[in-house]
């Protein structure tokens, strides 16, 4: 089973280059985030043309996730468990934004629970929006707490706007004063990984130095500033069974891409 996240910055903007990597590396689940799009108007028949089922949890212009599942390897279509963590946004009345959608991706290998958000970026620090990220990841962490507790096979993928370490960004002077690397952002996703899951790009790429995202700005991709803030979280019942993790980097440099890498995950189940 490959299980796969994708920000892709814009559905409508990047489809042709979503529907190319989808056909090119064809992963059984695909968490996208950032798709900008209400669910009324994803563009869900050209995705499904090629054989994906399609649930989206989407809102005008900003945000927005979605899962597929590939319906020709013989997965179902994702069975939706949970959507929304009860966060509202920084704006007063703004309500909830469309930044988590929970599935259950059953295969014909097995049922995997799969979680994909798209966590708020920070910025500007301090102020309302840093503090929005922090309440955010104090809700992921008892919602995840709960996943652990129904002891089921479960990844916690997406884009999570957090440099964990200094060897995950080119430059930390750089980066220094942004809220994807400020310690309470990274005592947040730490105390993740203290509860007991399992950072699959770490784990199989120890000394760091991988990235996910590529500003389009100051030529960040042609001089490979980048950084890692995709991430792939595991339960113990799926971290015994990594096979392999990658960055499909090679999809970044393509035109009119979007300024994420998909990031990818094998299991055998």
């Amino acid at each position: 089973m490959k299980i796969a996240t994708f920000n892709i910055n814009g559905i409508k903007a990047r489809l042709p280059r979503l529907l190319e990597w989808l056909a090119e590396t064809r992963p059984s689940v695909a968490c996208l985030q950032e798709i900008k799009s209400q669910d009324e108007t994803f563009p869900g028949n050209e995705i499904e043309a090629l054989g994906y089922h399609v649930l989206t949890h989407g809102q005008k212009a900003f945000n927005g996730v979605a899962v597929l599942t590939d319906g020709k390897a013989g997965f179902e279509p994702p069975k939706e468990i949970q959507r929304g963590l009860g966060i509202e946004g920084p704006k007063e009345g703004e309500g909830e934004q469309a930044r988590y959608l929970e599935v259950d991706a059953t295969g014909p290998d097995g049922t995997v629970r799969v979680a994909c958000l798209y966590l708020p970026n920070g910025n500007p620090h301090p102020g309302p929006k840093f503090n929005y990220k922090l309440a955010w990841m104090a809700a992921l962490r008892t919602r995840m707490a709960a996943i652990w507790a129904e002891e089921v096979p479960a990844v916690v993928l997406g884009d999570f706007n957090v440099i964990p370490e200094d060897d995950d960004v080119f430059s930390v002077r750089a980066m220094a004063n942004d809220a994807l690397m400020q310690p309470e952002s990274r005592g947040a996703y730490a105390r993740l990984l203290g509860d007991g899951w399992t950072d699959a790009v770490r784990t199989l790429n120890p000394r760091g130095g991988v990235w996910t995202y590529w500003d389009y700005q100051a030529g960040a991709w042609q001089r490979d500033h980048g950084f890692r803030i995709d991430h792939i979280l595991l339960s113990p019942e799926c971290a015994d069974r990594m096979r392999a993790v990658g960055v499909d980097k090679a999809h970044r440099g393509r035109e009119k891409a979007s300024d994420h890498a998909p990031v990818w995950l094998e299991l055998s189940l």
